[in-house]
């Protein structure tokens, strides 16, 4: 076995791939190659590596040395300079920025060292920019598989299930039902045929943190979701993956390829009597397909739409057989709970909402990208530490949680902890995780105006509620937008949301009114100003601007 005195990790997500990567990657190999370095520094593509808006990114090992926002000229300086003579080029070290409220000063110091990850915890982002993806090799070198193995060797179903429920892991898929009560429904119901489905239909705008985790670590969902498998009793798992998600989906089935040939998958897996393969499924860009039940519909070759329950899918899912349908995150989380014990899990976050949480970070925040912190981290350390602040020095005046289904708030909850339990109570969630932050350029009238579209848009029109009420909320912010609204209509859209959270048929309809319901409840002075035929932004067409805005 060759021992070599540097790695150099390539962040091969997607962001930093369609940012010309691995052009960089092949010129990188091609310097290494001049200089006779081949059998010292070996060169790994991984996946996502977190700050996305600074691609292309790669770290160098020993040092912890991340370089961002790279050229060709800068690869050319970084294998003469650093891998050649030792020394970092500390002009391309990622550094952070400093923030409008006085966040540090990057420093050419090792990564670690930074403030951007010092907050971060990683549990399911584990093995994220620092393995091959492609290789199972890697991934077993880092505990992977050892959870599997001593779940079906070790360990009863049931016992499974109730160290997954111990953990009080919840869904991370955006309801955050509890993962060990929903596993324990099935696993109590009789079946001739049982189903795993992983849900990686991620379709909620601003959303990226399933394709990412699959990209870099997809033996962490083969693995989490073999063990759904032996804890209730399934045979067949299922990964729904949204079709445009290439990359995603090609190392998933490289993975499933690799964990079958090695017998990880398949018929008598370690030399027990469980049985559990995998298959992937592509989905066709419908939104709606996230829900759970036209998830399924869209499997048994129908129009994606939901069902009406009870049932639900974990006595009657896919064809009418009990089925789990986890998200990718969630899934991701369950090896770990195993090799660690739930009381681990249980010391990171809250006491109500223990574990982590992944969120793509996005928007008028300087540090875009993916970042996994504890439950219960402040708005204000993950948009001033974890972010690096506003651009520009200028104000925080939103921000959305939990994708565009997701609550908006404002700057007094700066100081809130991010969890679900805290969040529901001012009619906000965690979600996707998407974090979307606007600073105080924006108005909030035009920025509702595109969620309302949005959810306008991708309304799969099988119950009333959301099929006319997204219609309808739509038309009236466009209305005052356009400043031809009415105190009215103000009032229709409040009763109209309320409506539509409690008759929807499915989560999309009943969260469409979530964005809106809240800038109602804090941002209710600028929606007086449009109804006075005033933008305080002066964003909106043909309406004037608030003299003190000006």
């Amino acid at each position: 076995m060759t021992i070599y005195r540097s790695h150099v990790l390539v962040c091969g997500g997607t962001p930093c791939v369609l940012k010309g990567a691995r052009t960089l990657k092949d010129l990188l190999l091609k310097e290494i190659e001049r200089y006779q370095l081949s059998d010292e520094i070996r060169v790994v593509e991984t996946g996502c590596l977190g700050p996305c808006d600074d691609g292309p990114v790669l770290i160098v090992y020993p040092e912890g040395a991340m370089y961002s926002k790279l050229k060709p000229t800068d690869i050319l300086k970084i294998v003469e300079h650093h891998l050649l003579k030792g020394r970092i080029v500390e002009e391309l070290v990622f550094r952070e920025r400093k923030s409008s409220a006085g966040a540090l000063q990057g420093s050419a110091v090792p990564l670690e060292q930074e403030k951007y990850l010092s907050l971060q915890k990683r549990v399911v982002l584990r093995n994220c920019g620092r393995i091959n993806p492609d290789s199972i090799d890697e991934y077993i070198a880092n505990n992977g598989y050892l959870a599997l193995g001593q779940a079906v060797t070790t360990l009863t179903s049931d016992q499974v299930v109730k160290i997954v429920a111990d953990s009080k892991l919840q869904g991370r898929g955006g309801a955050g039902f509890p993962t060990g009560l929903k596993w324990s429904f099935t696993a109590k119901t009789t079946s001739d045929q049982k189903y795993i489905i992983c849900n990686a239909d991620e379709g909620e705008p601003g959303t990226f943190k399933d394709r990412l985790i699959m990209e870099g670590d997809p033996h962490g969902i083969i693995e989490g979701m073999a063990i759904a498998g032996y804890a209730v009793g399934a045979s067949q798992g299922i990964i729904y993956i949204r079709g445009e998600y290439g990359l995603s989906i090609e190392r998933m089935k490289n993975a499933i390829k690799q964990a079958t040939d090695y017998g990880l998958l398949g018929k008598k897996i370690l030399g027990t009597e469980f049985n559990f393969e995998i298959d992937v499924r592509s989905g066709a860009g419908a939104y709606v397909c996230g829900e759970e039940t036209a998830l399924i519909e869209s499997l048994e070759g129908n129009r994606g739409e939901p069902r009406v329950k009870p049932p639900f899918p974990g006595i009657a899912g896919l064809w009418g057989k009990p089925t789990i349908v986890n998200n990718v995150e969630t899934l991701a989380n369950i090896a770990p709970i195993i090799l660690n014990g739930p009381e681990w899990f249980r010391s990171i976050g809250t006491e109500n909402c223990p574990g982590t949480k992944v969120f793509t970070m996005l928007g008028d925040i300087n540090n875009q990208g993916l970042v996994e912190v504890p439950m219960g981290i402040t708005l204000r350390e993950i948009v001033y530490e974890v972010g690096g602040g506003i651009p520009g020095g200028r104000g925080f005046k939103m921000a959305q949680t939990g994708g565009t289904s997701g609550g908006c708030l404002p700057s007094e909850f700066l100081d809130m902890p991010m969890d679900y339990d805290t969040l529901s109570k001012v009619g906000s969630a965690l979600g996707s995780g998407a974090m979307l932050i606007i600073d105080d350029t924006h108005c909030i009238v035009d920025v509702l105006k595109s969620f309302m579209k949005f959810f306008c848009h991708e309304s799969c029109g099988k119950c009333t509620p959301c099929r006319e009420g997204t219609t309808r909320l739509y038309e009236i912010v466009l209305a005052l937008s356009e400043g031809t609204a009415t105190d009215t209509e103000i009032q229709l859209l409040k009763e109209l949301s309320g409506a539509m959270q409690l008759s929807a048929l499915c989560g999309l309809g009943q969260s469409a009114p979530n964005s809106l319901l809240t800038c109602l409840n804090f941002f209710a002075d600028e929606f007086q100003a449009h109804l006075n035929g005033q933008c305080p932004s002066g964003i909106c067409k043909n309406l004037t601007i608030e003299s003190e805005a000006v």
